[in-house]
This record gives structure tokens, sequence and C-alpha cells, in this order.
């Protein structure tokens, strides 16, 4: 199998041949192009070697008919002394015709017995000619179509892979920035960590309470906010208590239960808040 420079110089080679002085037209060399152009001076070879075969096949031909006919010739003159020149104009014109007939239909000589059947092999051959002509349009449509088709969907292609590439350029460009902000925040985080752990580092040697560091708040607002959910069905109570017209000394006892339970929450929730504004 020849290598790609091997083709690309025999299609050099195979164009400076064709087009002679005359510039060879610009094409885009590279795999493709050169395959097709190496395929095209391959046929071209082939169909060059078939061509100087036939022609040289001819010229035997042509001498074999000239050979026959001299003889024909020597022959008709020593039988009756008779020249082809001894014709008249129409005589010529017509033994011409003769002669050019048998040489095109590749007769053995010019009876009628040898030119029937040339001429229905003609005939037989103008019509598988024929038939394969009509044989090749129909195949040549349906490459014309398939071709367009082809390139329809290339370029439909071509257009979905631009898209694609503007799509996952877009893509590349948010997760660049994506990766810069987290990169960012990463470096406020631990610097936000090395202050906060600096902060407590001080406080601590200050002599601050560890309840009031930033967990223990959180917790405690957490906290808060517990007691807070919790107090609200307690006072929804009281006051369905407080609407009730019930046995004054019961309702006094269930009052005060209720008001003691309030005043404890109440007093521990005002403990935590103190202890958060601290």
């Amino acid at each position: 199998m020849e290598s790609q420079e091997e083709k690309e110089a025999q299609v050099a080679t195979w164009l400076k041949k064709i087009f002679g002085d005359h510039p060879i037209p610009q094409y885009e060399v590279n795999p493709r192009t050169t395959e097709i152009l190496y395929h095209l001076s391959e046929r071209n070879r082939v169909r060059d070697r078939d061509v100087h075969l036939v022609i040289e096949d001819l010229k035997q031909k042509a001498s074999e008919y000239e050979s026959e006919a001299k003889h024909l010739q020597d022959l008709l003159m020593e039988s009756v002394n008779f020249s082809p020149a001894n014709l008249s104009s129409t005589g010529s014109r017509y033994l011409n015709a003769l002669v050019d007939s048998a040489v095109a239909l590749e007769t053995k000589d010019t009876s009628l017995t040898s030119f029937i059947p040339a001429v229905n092999d003609l005939t037989s051959d103008l019509f598988r000619t024929k038939s394969k002509n009509e044989e090749i349009k129909v195949e040549l449509g349906k490459l014309e179509k398939n071709l367009t088709a082809t390139l329809v969907l290339e370029k439909c292609l071509q257009e979905d892979l631009k898209k694609a590439e503007l799509h996952l350029s877009t893509l590349r460009a948010k997760v660049d920035h994506r990766l810069q902000n987290m990169d960012f925040l990463k470096a406020k985080s631990e610097e936000f960590r090395f202050e906060i752990k600096a902060a407590e580092e001080q406080l601590s040697a200050r002599g601050m309470d560890a309840s009031l560091s930033h967990q223990s708040l959180v917790a405690l607002s957490e906290k808060l906010a517990e007691l807070k959910r919790r107090t609200i069905p307690l006072k929804r109570k009281l006051e369905s208590y407080l609407d009730l017209m019930p046995n004054p000394s019961l309702a006094q006892v269930k009052i005060e239960e209720a008001k003691r339970e309030l005043d404890s929450i109440e007093a521990e929730l005002t403990k935590k808040v103190d202890m958060m504004e601290l």
C-alpha cells in the first residue's frame, strides 16, 4: 500500500500531465482530497492503458485490412484485369463506403453473410448500451439525491457543532468563574476561621466565660427560640382559662399553676437573654 507522500507525488505528476503548460488550479491539500485525486489518477491511468490497447488493436486490424485489400486488389487485377482506379466517382464512393463499413463492423470480408451478423451484433450492443445508460442515469439520480442529503446533513452537523462549541465555551467560562468564586470563598472562610480563633483566644486570655463563645451563643439562641415556641401553647392555654367561668376556687388553682409555669419559663428566658447581652 502506497504511503501518503507517494500518493501526493503521483497526484502532482498526474495533474502536471493533464494540464500541461496551463497552471494547475489551487486546491486544499489534505488526506481526503489527495485520496480522491489519487483514485481519479488511477482510473485515468487504467483508462489510458485500455485506450492504448484498443488503438494498438485497431492499428493491427487496419494493417490486416490493408494487406487483405492489397491481396484482393492483386487477385482482382490478375483475374479480370480490373483496378479500382478504373471505377467512376460514384463507384469509388460506394467502394470506399463498403470498405469503411467493413472496418467499422470489424468483418473479415465485405460479403453479405459477414455484414448481417455484424449489424445484428452492433444493434444488440446499441440496445445494451442504451439500457446501461438508463441504469446509469437512475443510479446517478440516486447518487445526486444522496449527495444532496449528505451535504444538508453535513451543514446541519456543522451548525450543531458550532452551537455545541459555543455552549461548551459558555459552560467553561461559568465553571471557571465558579471555581474562582469557590477559591475566593475558601480563602475568606479560612481567613474568618483564623480571625474567630484568634478572637476567641484573646477573649479567653481576658477571662471570658466559655458560655459566651460564638458556638455557645448560637446554641443559646436556638434554645431561646425553642423556649419561645414552648410558651406559645401555654399562653393560649392560660387565655382559655381566663375566658371560662368555672368554679372560682378551682379556676384560681389552675391559674396559679399556669402562672407559676409561665413565670418559670419567662425567668429562664430572661436569664438566657441577659447572658446573651453580656
